[in-house]
């Protein structure tokens, strides 16, 4: 076949997971309203938003355990939205770790298969092999008190996995572990999904669980599919206002568009005037509009004529505080926009600013974004 013929017939392979209007209703209560999404084989998922905002209600109808009122979902191309989880290509990690307490590790691990009508042999083989691949060899007899939160959710994890599925569901699989666990079994999953190249999707309202596993992110919030895009877009370049208000740690504000020249435009906030570039988005004058910039991305200093501050590029206001964190400290400086903005460096100051004086922050030509929605 030449090599046209097999790019054809990849870029017709359908994919994992489509949803298509998918709308989910509880009685007048929207849970869910119009997603429609793609998700490619192989690729490593995250559902991210609050709580209460729909994403576990989006993972739990397309494995089955929730009918859409509306809308179909498609696995590999095939409707199935009339049918049971048992009937899908996927398995499902809940957040609760949901192991037999009477089983030990192997039994609990093989279940799925016993139900299945395995052999006993069969079933052990393949359930020391899930075992092996969370790296829990040697815990075959334990029972799941005999183990750590981390230990147990690499269990579950087993468990899922020896079904053998192709698609696996993850519902904030480590939202019950400690900080410095969760950051070491987030290295982890990406590793499992790297080395069995299975399409993982993973609920999550930590956002920094999401930028460490995710190839890609849709942010959900009160039913709706807000924005997606891979992580460092969802990161650095937020098209929507709530997703640049949730993730990270934005400074947002509010103006009024003033002049728009091809791709600049020209904002008030707050009495002062400052530049953004419009990046194709539709404005006019007179238009209300957000801005955020990332704190990270801000600089600070005293003096309001120094070189680095260029017109249209910063706003003066009044220094609060100093927030030590660490590896880094947060400046919080009164601009007058209705709440304070913030200077993210690793590097702290020699002598800090005393409170209210005045001060500057400014920021680079193109780090500034402007949103309208």
């Amino acid at each position: 076949m030449s090599a046209l013929g097999n790019t054809d017939m990849t870029a017709t392979k359908p994919a994992a997971v489509e949803v298509r209007g998918l709308a989910k209703h509880y009685g007048s209560v929207i849970a869910l309203q119009d997603v429609n999404i793609k998700i490619e084989a192989g690729e490593y998922f995250v559902l991210l938003g609050p709580s209460g905002g729909g994403k576990t209600t989006l993972l739990r109808t397309i494995g089955g355990f929730h009918k859409p009122t509306k809308g179909a979902v498609l696995l590999h191309g095939q409707d199935v939205s009339h049918l049971p989880p048992d009937k899908r290509p996927t398995s499902m990690v809940f957040q609760s770790y949901a192991l037999f307490p009477h089983m030990n590790v192997l039994q609990n691990v093989g279940y799925g298969l016993k139900v299945a009508g395995l052999s006993k042999r069969d079933n052990q083989d393949k359930s020391a092999a899930a075992l092996e691949l969370v790296g829990l060899t040697g815990f075959e007899s334990r029972k799941p008190h005999e183990l750590s939160g981390g230990q147990q959710q690499r269990v579950q994890l087993a468990r899922a996995m020896v079904l053998e599925r192709d698609i696996l569901l993850l519902d904030e699989p480590l939202a019950a572990l400690d900080a410095q666990l969760r950051k070491d079994m987030c290295l982890e999953l990406k590793h499992l999904q790297e080395k069995v190249g299975i399409t993982f999707i993973h609920v999550t309202h930590n956002q920094e669980e999401a930028m460490t596993v995710a190839d890609r992110i849709a942010l959900i919030a009160s039913g709706e599919l807000v924005e997606h895009g891979n992580a460092r877009d969802i990161y650095r370049a937020p098209d929507r206002t709530f997703t640049a208000s949730f993730v990270g740690e934005n400074n947002m504000m509010s103006g009024a568009v003033t002049d728009v020249s091809g791709d600049k435009v020209t904002v008030t906030v707050n009495d002062t005037v400052v530049h953004v570039d419009r990046r194709d988005k539709a404005v006019s004058t007179g238009e209300k509009v957000s801005l955020s910039i990332r704190s990270e991305l801000t600089r600070m200093t005293l003096d309001p004529d120094d070189a680095q501050v260029q017109s249209g590029h910063a706003l003066t206001g009044s220094y609060r505080e100093a927030v030590y964190l660490g590896l880094t400290t947060s400046h919080l400086v009164d601009v007058g926009t209705g709440h304070d903005l913030v200077c993210r460096v690793v590097d702290d100051l020699d002598v800090l600013p005393q409170k209210d004086q005045p001060v500057t922050l400014y920021w680079r030509a193109g780090d500034l974004r402007l949103h309208t929605q």
